[in-house]
């Protein structure tokens, strides 16, 4: 009995302490003793109610000057009383530089509610949730973070909370100032170039025309310089590659020059280090992988022209199967830089909390969208990686597709390129190839059986149209056991016979031409010896056809 009273009482604390815990709202504020109390009292029309008001009220300030005032939307927690009076003014100066150089306040992101709640938006996990702080602008320098956050104070039950720069971000505001601050030369500019024009400073409007110039003479000097390295370069494969990496690697130069020179020497406004960053970061990424795929083109042009030389079907098997692997290899290589540049740009913009969160939130969607957008492009790509992996056709094969007869000149990521045998070239996409039927005549070897088909008349005698065409095809270079080389009446009609003429030929395009030689052979030794053999009509006397009976 005293057992059950025990187990009894203890399930009735458990439960009181729950309710108790469960009716207690969660506090959406941090509890400090005192808020700057070495400012004194702030302005009556500085509103910190909510993370939008306190920070359209420190830029407003700042903008005007009254950087005393503004320093009330710093949290000094940090800083000793009788010091904050003369840090804050100083810091909310350099704060509002940080903020006005390096970042584009979205006004709409910043929430208006006094608990910061998460109404809507990319954020629907959160959807519901009280906020007691809110990042703003994330700062990766050197390896370390500095990051420009706001966050929610009360003295005390009684106090109306208010939202404050943190007291971290307020540690972090003089090293940002160094790193992206105004430059020695803006304090030269007169006062009237540095007045806002259409969102910009009007000496910026100058700037950027003159840097954009500059850095289009830095590209093209350094794609001149390449291109003079090409020149001299002592072996072809280092002309290739340097003649193919110009273009990249001015990109590259010029991103770089430009990085160098907004941190060094100018420090243009938020609006525009907002567009100008991550374009720089695309660039050099881009500048640098398409430089690194085209050596490696090079590199492999080289190996193939070494070993392979130029492809088509009089090649082996093994060194068709060797190039189509080499093309397979680049295709591997692009899609594992493509995806690499992807997630370093990504880890540069630091875009994997929110285009991860979006991603994840929207999979449904984007799941149908690239199931209707993009079905061609992945099709097409899945099967170049199947033909890549099984090989049922390789470049330099020879094939019949579709009533043409050409090479495989080419296999790419979206389609197939073939040569016909009258230098046309015909493009097809990759998942069309596959998906319909075709003839490899090189699937094993090049070698290929050629068919010459005439239709003779009834009283052609086979065995002197053999005997014609046995002599012929000892003399043709283009024939390769020639003792293999057989004539037979395949069919017979009321038009006549016909005979088949059987030659193998070493590859296919030397059997085209052999083939043709032939039947212009044939067709002059029956002309010249025997022109009765073509087929004919026959009349009677009367002049009516009659018709050959079998």
């Amino acid at each position: 009995m005293r057992f059950v009273l025990g187990i009894c009482f203890l399930l009735l604390v458990v439960l009181s302490a729950g309710f108790a815990w469960a009716q207690e709202e969660p506090r959406s504020w941090y509890s400090v003793d005192a808020v700057n109390p070495g400012l004194g009292d702030p302005p009556e029309e500085l509103d910190r109610a909510t993370p939008r008001a306190a920070m359209r009220g420190f830029v407003e300030l700042s903008d005007e000057g009254r950087f005393t005032d503004a320093s009330h939307v710093l949290n000094l927690a940090n800083i000793p009383e009788e010091e904050q009076s003369e840090a804050g003014p100083r810091l909310a100066r350099q704060l509002f530089q940080v903020l006005d150089r390096r970042v584009w306040i979205d006004w709409s992101s910043l929430p208006s509610r006094p608990d910061a709640m998460v109404e809507n938006g990319s954020e629907k996990a959160q959807a519901g949730q009280v906020r007691r702080d809110l990042g703003i602008k994330l700062f990766e320098v050197a390896g370390r973070a500095y990051e420009i956050r706001l966050a929610r104070y009360s003295t005390g039950e009684d106090a109306e909370p208010v939202w404050l720069f943190s007291p971290q971000t307020v540690e972090d505001v003089p090293p940002l100032y160094e790193l992206y601050g105004p430059r020695a030369f803006e304090y030269h500019i007169p006062k009237s170039m540095q007045q806002e024009l259409s969102g910009l400073r009007i000496w910026e409007w100058v700037a950027v025309p003159i840097l954009i110039v500059l850095l289009i003479g830095i590209g093209w000097f350094i794609n001149w310089l390449v291109g003079r390295l090409a020149e001299r370069a002592p072996h072809g494969f280092l002309r290739t590659a340097f003649t193919r990496a110009g273009v990249p690697l001015a990109l590259f130069v010029v991103a770089i020059v430009a990085q160098i020179l907004l941190r060094q020497a100018i420090s243009f406004s938020g609006p525009i280090t907002s567009v100008v960053q991550p374009v720089l970061i695309v660039v050099m990424t881009s500048g640098v992988g398409i430089a690194a795929l085209r050596v490696v083109d090079a590199i492999l042009d080289r190996i193939t022209l070494r070993y392979i030389g130029e492809i088509d079907d009089t090649r082996s098997l093994d060194k068709r199967e060797l190039y189509t692997s080499i093309y397979a290899l680049r295709r591997i290589i692009v899609l594992l830089m493509v995806g690499f540049a992807t997630v370093f740009v990504l880890t540069r913009l630091n875009l994997f909390e929110s285009v991860g969160l979006t991603l994840l939130a929207s999979a449904g969607v984007l799941t149908v969208l690239l199931g209707i957008a993009g079905q061609a492009v992945l099709g097409n790509i899945l099967a170049s990686l199947q033909i890549a992996l099984a090989k049922p056709v390789r470049i330099g094969d020879s094939v019949q597709f579709e009533g043409h007869w050409a090479y495989v000149e080419s296999i790419f990521y979206t389609f197939i390129r073939l040569r016909t045998w009258d230098e046309r070239r015909i493009v097809v996409p990759v998942k069309y190839f596959v998906s319909k039927p075709f003839e490899n005549w090189s699937v094993k070897d090049a070698r290929i059986m050629k068919t010459i088909s005439l239709t003779l008349d009834h009283s052609a005698d086979a065995s002197v149209v053999r005997e014609a065409f046995n002599r012929l095809v000892k003399d043709q270079d283009g024939v390769i056991e020639p003792e293999q080389a057989d004539c037979m009446v395949t069919d017979h009609g009321e038009r006549g016979q016909e005979v088949t003429l059987y030659v193998m030929a070493p590859d296919p395009s030397t059997g085209w031409e052999t083939e043709m030689r032939l039947r212009e052979a044939m067709i002059k030794f029956i002309q010249e010896n025997h022109p009765d053999w073509w087929p004919h009509d026959r009349y009677s006397r009367d002049g009516t056809l009659v018709e050959d009976q079998d």
